[in-house]
């Protein structure tokens, strides 16, 4: 099996990266939208950032540094039986386990990113409710809070994540084709 793990900055087109492999034959797996909100809602709890991320980091504590990264391994297996796939690619991981786990199964960490700016007012035009509603300010202080690590060694730690990719992405343009022939070209898909 194949494995992609996509990680970066909020709004920097890691959800761009994995619709291009989707379309290259990859399954692709949200973290977010594939495994935690589902358990969430299972769970009757609210599917904000915080939630999700007490999520993972009770699944790290409970099942290992790279429980992401195996959950979606076991989706990845459960959906090949009925269909073939080129390989898996999972966004967004949020810790440096999760990075390992990818390494250990043979694959490859790609870190996308762009000027703050830029992805804050892509997130802001996207209108996808209240979630996305706040100040430049509150949304650099979110994303600090992601990058850095606090609290014990199952926590986010975004800029761990960072230091273990393989191939790095820049996304500052506004020209979303050229993004795209960019991104196939340094994965080796064009």
């Amino acid at each position: 099996m194949k494995i992609i793990g996509i990680a970066g900055t909020n709004g920097s087109g890691k959800d761009t990266v994995s619709e291009l492999l989707v379309r290259h034959g990859w399954l692709f797996i949200s973290a977010s939208g594939d495994l935690f909100i589902p358990e969430l809602k299972k769970r009757g709890q609210p599917l904000q950032r915080e939630q999700m991320a007490d999520l993972s980091t009770e699944w790290r504590k409970e099942l290992g540094m790279g429980a992401v990264i195996d959950k979606a391994v076991e989706e990845y297996k459960k959906r090949s039986q009925t269909r073939k796939f080129e390989g898996l690619v999972i966004s967004s991981l949020r810790h440096p386990g999760e990075a390992d786990r990818v390494h250990e199964l043979g694959g490859r960490v790609i870190w996308v990113d762009a000027d703050s700016k830029i992805r804050y007012e892509r997130i802001n035009s996207r209108g996808q409710g209240i979630k996305d509603q706040k100040t430049y300010e509150q949304f650099l202080a979110e994303e600090r809070a992601d990058m850095q690590h606090v609290g014990d060694k199952a926590t986010l730690s975004m800029s761990g994540v960072r230091t273990k990719a393989d191939i790095f992405l820049e996304n500052n343009g506004s020209d979303l084709e050229a993004f795209k022939t960019a991104t196939e070209k340094a994965l080796g898909l064009a």
